[in-house]
């Protein structure tokens, strides 16, 4: 969509802001009535060595909101980007409103799609979903992926479709894991995760 490199400190900015801004709007959906009827497990209920391939805390309902969210997130902070009066406004990517929505769209989609992975490895380690891993090696592994998967998928989907400096890929594996652990805190308190961190 464009081959001319951000400023790395706004651009990080800019992927953690907009992201931040979808995860509300997932979190108020989840809270939702209309959340609760797609409940249903991605997985369906497959099973690999007898084990369930994601279970059932991975549902249909957590793709349903994310990516058009991160659609709307990306193109309005960049109109509003776009208006800012000091130096980061100009070190966005030069694209249109729809392109930002659709790097949006693609960001959104990545950071759930990111998560299934881990899900899945934990699984057939029989570590039971929502749940910490019994042993203390696994349990800090799962507590370093948990918070990084999501970015990462966020920063190899919006590399597929723009420059994105080294230094912004720094900024964002500081500031999303962050910002991650504050979305499971709030998931938790408002009962939709069985443990905040």
């Amino acid at each position: 969509m464009s081959e001319v490199s951000p400023n790395a400190l706004a651009a990080a900015l800019f992927l953690v802001i907009a992201m931040s801004t979808a995860g509300i709007a997932h979190v108020a959906w989840l809270r939702s009535a209309a959340a609760a009827a797609l409940t249903a497990p991605i997985d369906r209920g497959l099973t690999l060595r007898g084990r369930r391939l994601l279970g059932d805390n991975k549902m249909v309902r957590g793709f349903v909101v994310l990516p058009p969210a991160a659609t709307v997130a990306f193109a309005l902070w960049a109109e509003i980007w776009s208006h800012l009066p000091f130096p980061p406004a100009s070190g966005l990517w030069p694209l249109e409103s729809a392109q930002f929505a659709l790097l949006g769209f693609a960001c959104g989609f990545a950071f759930m799609l990111a998560e299934l992975p881990n899900s899945f490895l934990k699984r057939q380690l029989d570590i039971v979903p929502g749940q910490a891993a019994a042993q203390a090696p696994l349990r800090a592994l799962f507590f370093v992926v948990d918070r990084c998967d999501s970015v990462l998928g966020v920063l190899f989907a919006a590399s597929l479709l723009v420059p994105v400096p080294v230094r912004t890929w720094l900024w964002v594996l500081l500031l999303g894991p962050c910002m991650h652990a504050v979305f499971s805190i709030i998931l938790h308190r408002v009962g939709v995760k069985a443990r905040a961190l």
